[in-house]
């Protein structure tokens, strides 16, 4: 089968916890704003063959000019987000390439992604139908109750933190956004799993942290350089 894989960078959210007063897609690290740095990476990615990227309406036309000024050329188009996550999901989905067989949907606030990890993802999408990066983890976790005691401790060994990209198949994707649930959705995995398919978790690197909060932008600066 010849893949055609859309990247579907979604890069819609308020920001809110961070505190800037403005999208944490403009910050800037090492003298360029987030979403370049997220950008490339998906550019200069050989399996990636097209980009869609969703925004807020008041970040179209800076990030329009982020495209055209780096020259961008598998950026096929920029459209607006909706009120929760699965809704921009889908707007980006709307407006990818027909010939698309895969989906990777990737958080804008995650500038480090490599090229390595990009690829390992897809190509496991491509052999198992869904796939995601994901990492180990290294801390003890515990599950609370409503008082925040301690109930139960989970067997890390069989824990990951799951990051993005995520990959999935356009009809097995399709099919769980017109099948699945998205009630307390906070990844695309889990409208996938609703529809009892399983997901793939591929190792990649602790390096691909999500920008949330003030302190993560030196980190990343760090990591960058």
């Amino acid at each position: 089968m010849n893949t055609f894989v859309s990247a579907i960078i979604v890069a819609a959210g308020n920001s809110t916890r961070m505190g800037l007063g403005k999208s944490k897609q403009f910050i800037e690290l090492c003298g360029e704003p987030v979403i370049k740095h997220t950008l490339r990476a998906f550019e200069n990615c050989e399996v990636i063959n097209s980009v869609v990227i969703v925004c807020r309406e008041q970040d179209e036309n800076e990030i329009k000019e982020i495209i055209k000024s780096a020259k961008f050329s598998k950026v096929k188009a920029v459209v607006y987000g909706g009120e929760t996550r699965d809704i921009s999901v889908k707007n980006g989905v709307q407006a990818c390439d027909e010939r698309t067989t895969h989906f990777a949907i990737h958080d804008g606030a995650r500038p480090l992604v490599s090229n390595k990890d990009i690829k390992a993802v897809v190509e496991e999408a491509v052999k198992c139908k869904a796939a995601a990066l994901g990492t180990l983890v290294t801390d003890t976790i515990k599950v609370v109750d409503e008082n925040n005691n301690i109930i139960s401790t989970p067997d890390r060994s069989a824990l990951r933190a799951v990051q993005t990209p995520q990959v999935f198949e356009k009809d097995l994707y399709l099919k769980a956004l017109k099948e699945g649930s998205n009630k307390g959705i906070t990844d695309d995995c889990q409208l996938v799993e609703s529809i009892g398919e399983s997901v793939k978790i591929v190792i990649g690197s602790e390096k691909n942290i999500k920008l949330t909060k003030k302190f993560d932008i030196p980190i990343a600066e760090r990591l960058m350089e």
